[in-house]
């Protein structure tokens, strides 16, 4: 056996469809795409949000809502996330960034109250909810804003 004597098992492969090759093909004129109209001329595809002159259902549906233009974009970091940092320098986004905790420097960090805070630490962020404040406050160490 080699490679050059391979075949497919019988009946596995069919030959192609040759469309337009004259009327004793079976497939001549009109190649099997009717008379006229969009579907028989090249390219002619309906789209699925065509409704044949209809209006659309994404046109006849309200709009809700909108979107800020203003809204400022918080990564957020828990308290039960800074547990592992270390608490002999004030906890930053460089320090965070570094540990893994969050992904980007360029996005502010805001610090939100979920967890404990056993350790007192210095905390530097952008944004901070006051649950969290408070909790660190009551452990000793405190919370800087910084833009």
């Amino acid at each position: 056996m080699e490679l050059s004597n391979l075949k497919p098992a019988p009946g596995s492969r069919r030959n192609r469809k040759r469309v337009g090759r004259g009327p004793g093909s079976g497939h001549g004129k009109t190649s099997g795409r009717g008379h006229k109209g969009q579907k028989a001329r090249s390219g002619g595809t309906i789209h699925p949000w065509q409704m044949g002159g209809q209006m659309p259902l994404h046109l006849r549906l309200p709009k809700r809502g909108f979107r800020s233009i203003f809204k400022q974009p918080f990564q957020i970091v828990n308290l039960e996330t800074l547990k592992g940092c270390p608490t002999d320098q004030p906890i930053t986004a460089d320090v965070l960034k570094k540990l893994g905790k969050i992904k980007s420097l360029n996005i502010p960090v805001k610090l939100l109250g979920r967890g404990e805070a056993e350790t007192a630490m210095t905390v530097v962020v952008a944004a901070c909810s006051e649950s969290a404040r408070k909790k660190i406050e009551a452990a000793g160490g405190k919370v800087e804003v910084a833009q």
